[in-house]
């Protein structure tokens, strides 16, 4: 059954096909709305929300909708089939921990029975891969995105400790790496060259902000700057003022660079490169990792593979901006300026007093 035919036409006054939205009789509101639209959640005044494929969905909607419930005493319902151990998986591990407050159910084909084990092997012997089958029929968390680009070299990382408390040195410069969202997410990327080790220590996006605001918050925060590494976009004037971004930037003294027009399947073997052998900070970094997990190729309904094209979504501000830190570090050399000790010394004084 399609969803309005469970929707009896006497109690429907109102059908708005292109809001995909219905009225009913006591006043009461159905609406269908996308999540990766976050302003389409604001005004909204709902008493029950259902997130349908939570994993594949950005968890700023959840963060946005939740004060809302809190005020409505209302209700939210999240079904999904995992995506690796991402928001979702959090969400997940938290509903499990607090029976008070949660109700958590997880079935595989073992517990509805919808499904044989002599199905799923020959759903597998089809083409389907182990990945999805037990991702989709066994709820597996461990299984990373189908299609992902990173998902395994992230696993690969937690094994080998690189994903971890991984310490801000003060003596040493910052670089920032950005992705410029133009009515989108912006995503900034700090990271540290500390010897043999580099670092991705902090990580922040946000969303609808203009340049001062990034440029506040880098100054808020207790770090000596070295370069700061734009995309190529970042060179291109407005229309409306002939500025470019870079020289909005230098004009409240941030210096950066410009980086090339870059091939993005280049780009993604280089951040693999880099995940090889980087240490990121866990707690500061924790979207910017989801992100990294979450990014995929995009699927080809028309010929059931998966195409080289990157799947643009929530993740992929995060994604982007790991892009150009690899690639600043491929043509940069170690991607941070080297500062002389009298001018480190200077900072020193400024932002930490000694």
């Amino acid at each position: 059954m399609r969803v309005l035919d469970y929707f009896p036409d006497e109690f429907i006054t109102q059908k708005n096909s292109q809001e995909m939205k219905i009225r009913f009789g006591n006043g009461s509101l159905f609406q269908l709305i996308g999540s990766d639209n976050i302003n389409s959640l604001m005004g909204t005044n709902p008493k029950i929300v259902v997130f349908s494929e939570y994993a594949l969905q950005s968890p700023a909607a959840w963060q946005y909708i939740s004060p809302i419930l809190k005020v409505n005493k209302g209700v939210a319902i999240f079904i999904s089939t995992p995506r690796g151990k991402n928001h979702f998986y959090e969400l997940y591990l938290y509903a499990k921990a607090h029976p008070d407050d949660w109700f958590c159910e997880k079935l595989s084909v073992e517990d509805t029975g919808v499904l044989k084990y002599d199905d799923v092997q020959k759903e597998i012997a089809e083409g389907m891969s182990e990945e999805l089958a037990q991702q989709e029929y066994y709820v597996s968390f461990d299984r990373g995105v189908e299609g992902s680009y990173y998902g395994k070299l992230i696993d690969k990382m937690r094994y080998d400790d690189r994903i971890c408390k991984i310490q801000h040195e003060p003596g040493v410069p910052v670089s920032t790496f950005w992705d410029l969202g133009y009515g989108d997410s912006t995503a900034i990327i700090f990271g540290q060259q500390c010897l043999n080790e580099f670092r991705v220590i902090d990580y922040y996006e946000n969303h609808g902000e203009g340049l001062p605001h990034y440029i506040k918050y880098l100054q808020n925060l207790p770090y000596i700057y070295g370069d700061h590494y734009l995309p190529h976009d970042a060179g291109s004037g407005s229309v409306q003022t002939g500025q470019t971004f870079q020289h909005r930037a230098f004009d409240r003294g941030s210096k950066s660079i410009v980086l090339d027009r870059d091939d993005v399947e280049i780009g993604i073997e280089s951040v693999r490169s880099l995940l090889t052998t980087c240490y990121i900070n866990e707690s500061k970094c924790a979207k910017l990792i989801k992100c990294l997990e979450h990014y995929r190729k995009r699927f080809n309904e028309q010929t059931n593979a998966y195409s080289n094209t990157p799947l643009h979504d929530w993740s992929s501000h995060g994604a982007d901006a790991m892009r150009y830190c690899a690639m600043a570090r491929a043509k940069y050399g170690k991607g941070t300026s080297k500062l002389s000790p009298e001018r480190i010394n200077d900072m020193r004084q400024k932002y930490y007093g000694y």
